[in-house]
């Protein structure tokens, strides 16, 4: 193939142990890419709109994007998708690393798997050969115990790839994730349960199939030009400069718009990690179970969170496949008991901020912990949260929980309510598949404590701060995604320098102005969610595209690697499709689109007092008709039309 994609899928039949390719022809990607467009045009056309998510019907794909090994930059991240246990919809989760290249290498742009095995196995492909294989041996390894044997066992000229679950994707958590490069995790929709339902510990690929591009000299001058965007990096301020920038941007009450070369020299300098007080002070980071505000997280408290501080136990910085820019890192000393990945923005704010928990070598210990263990550490952080809450409100005693004094910045209950959930015993058992499954089976109204959007919790972005998360996080087919769109993203996004139809923005505008619902605001948010939707088809890594599509050239990429010529526009309409075609998986599996609202407390309802947000409020109702009609869905139900909704295999 000199087009980008393999032309092939890998389907796994682990009932009986079958292993079949599948043809997939041209016309398939030109409708709908690979990458999730590819899984899910999988998912659609072979899940039951009965099927259990931990059931034998449910299908596990792993896809690499269409551009990932074509030479592109920042075109290394992999998806898993399936049937979600945690929202029982459409489930997807991303991740970078190293194992997106190794999935094409094998011949194939997706991996699937149905089915569940009598016992535990792992699929080995190497040299074009593909088995499952006993992984009884591996059964109750923490996950980069697991990626450590595999390693051992069977590197001969080069080291595979693995990606594989720890003990909570084994216990069938819903809010497991798979972890890939030794505790990087695609987290986010549970599937790490699908994984440990179908006995499946690991993917374990080790082959070396060339990956052809269209014209490969095109895209080395497409690289040149970008690169030099992302290399330009001046002199830039500290970690408690950023604090006290945040600060004052809190009370202009006429902002600029955020353009994305000044979020790329932060991500250079500091990783997410930059955002950790910058996003406190601006009330962009939720406080207190989305209860409290910058005045409960003080300077005082946050300061154990600087970055420039976290930098300090940073001894290498690396690169996901593909990437000029290096946002990750390892850490060891000041704070890690041993050699650890540097925690994420949403895995520090939602083991500290969110918990009122102020002590970074705890968010190390428990970040490191959960990678290990493949739980999610943005719904790990926001069910302990939410157990907190209910602990200070009375609804949970001490008798419920084994003993443990859930008060807010309790860092050792922390840590033990943690190990509890990834073993499920006893209150850990219920808090095990996250907030919302847990108060239903707590009652007592705990509901009102449990924050999240169609089961999945939120992520650590206040939707009161920027109303655009609030549509993303009801709209998506995957409900309380962060990495999709906001008023923000479109402005780093810069869509309407490719796509002369979109609006563009204004450089400066009322604060105030964020929170009245436009027709203007609609078209940007359904933009996004379209570009993102051929982003994740891609490959491509939503920070490279935060830098502008103008500086990080997707679109040219795409053409160069597939010699398709498609415009901008062409791309998006592709993107309209593959959301459309996630909205009728949910239809098809009985998800009620007007089901998936953020807890209203997200939305401002009732406004806060204090802080950062007070009195601000979000009407999402209007924001989400508005946003199902620039699809032409169903204004009143958010379903498209049965003609939109044929994604049949023609």
């Amino acid at each position: 193939m000199a087009n980008g994609y393999m032309g092939k899928i890998l389907m796994v039949n682990l009932s009986d142990g079958s292993i079949e390719e599948q043809q997939i022809p041209d016309s398939v990607y030109e409708k709908f890419l690979s990458g999730s467009g590819l899984g899910g045009f999988i998912l659609y056309n072979n899940i039951p709109a009965d099927a259990d998510p931990l059931g034998p019907d449910n299908i596990l794909g792993f896809v690499s994007g269409l551009l990932t090994g074509t030479g592109s930059l920042f075109t290394g991240r992999w998806m898993v998708v399936g049937k979600s246990p945690l929202t029982g919809g459409y489930g997807e989760s991303n991740c970078g690393g190293n194992f997106s290249p190794a999935i094409k290498r094998c011949g194939y742009d997706g991996i699937f798997f149905k089915g569940i095995s009598e016992k535990p196995v792992y699929l080995y492909i190497s040299k074009g050969k593909a088995e499952l294989r006993d992984a009884g041996h591996l059964w109750g390894k923490d996950a980069i115990e697991t990626e450590e044997m595999l390693i051992a066992d069977l590197t001969v000229k080069r080291k595979p790839k693995v990606a594989c679950i720890g003990p909570a994707g084994e216990k069938l958590s819903c809010i497991s994730g798979i972890s890939n490069d030794l505790g990087r995790m695609a987290a986010r929709s549970g599937l790490g349960a699908v994984m440990g339902s179908k006995k499946l510990k690991a993917v374990v690929l080790d082959s070396a199939k060339k990956i052809e591009s269209h014209n490969r000299s095109e895209i080395r001058e497409l690289n040149e030009k970008c690169n030099k965007w992302v290399q330009f990096q001046p002199w830039f301020l500290s970690g408690n400069g950023l604090r006290i920038l945040a600060a004052l941007l809190r009370f202009l009450p006429i902002p600029t718009a955020m353009d994305g070369m000044l979020w790329k020299l932060m991500l250079r300098k500091w990783g997410t990690i930059a955002l950790n007080q910058y996003s406190v002070e601006l009330g962009d980071a939720p406080i207190k179970n989305w209860g409290g505000s910058n005045l409960d997280f003080t300077k005082e408290k946050s300061n154990n969170i600087n970055p420039d501080t976290i930098l300090e136990s940073e001894v290498s910085k690396y690169h996901c496949y593909s990437c000029p820019l290096g946002c990750g890192g390892i850490c060891k000393g000041k704070f890690p008991n041993g050699e650890t990945h540097k925690p994420e923005y949403e895995s520090i704010l939602a083991l500290s901020g969110l918990c009122l928990n102020d002590n970074m070598g705890s968010v190390f210990t428990m970040n490191d912990r959960l990678n290990r263990a493949g739980m999610d550490t943005i719904s790990a952080g926001g069910t302990i949260a939410f157990a907190i809450e209910c602990y200070e409100k009375g609804i949970l005693t001490k008798d419920d929980t084994d003993g443990l004094a859930l008060t807010w910045g309790n860092t050792d209950a922390m840590i033990a309510l943690m190990e509890k959930m990834i073993a499920r015993e006893g209150i850990g058992d219920i808090l095990a598949d996250g907030v919302k499954k847990a108060s239903e089976k707590i009652g007592k109204n705990s509901d009102q404590y449990a924050i999240h959007a169609g089961g999945q919790e939120l992520p650590m972005h206040d939707s009161r701060f920027d109303p655009g998360f609030a549509v993303h996080y009801a709209v998506e087919a995957t409900p309380g995604r962060h990495t999709i769109g906001s008023q923000m993203y479109y402005e780093m996004f810069r869509l309407w320098k490719k796509d002369k139809a979109l609006p563009g923005i204004w450089l400066m505008y009322r604060k105030q102005s964020k929170y009245k619902v436009t027709e203007k605001k609609a078209i940007h948010a359904a933009a996004s969610s379209k570009f993102v939707n051929v982003l994740n088809g891609a490959g491509g890594c939503v920070f490279g595209a935060q830098i502008g599509v103008d500086r990080v050239p997707f679109f040219e990429w795409l053409n160069a690697a597939t010699g398709w010529n498609k415009s901008p526009a062409e791309y998006l309409e592709i993107g309209k499709r593959l959301q459309t075609m996630k909205q009728a998986f949910n239809i098809k599996h009985g998800i009620d689109p007007k089901s998936t609202k953020p807890n209203p407390r997200a939305l401002g309802q009732p406004p806060m007092t204090q802080g950062a947000n007070r009195n601000r409020k979000v009407d999402v109702d209007k924001m989400i008709k508005d946003y199902w009609q620039q699809f032409g869905w169903n204004t009143d139900t958010g379903k498209p039309s049965d003609e939109m909704m044929d994604f049949g295999q023609k």
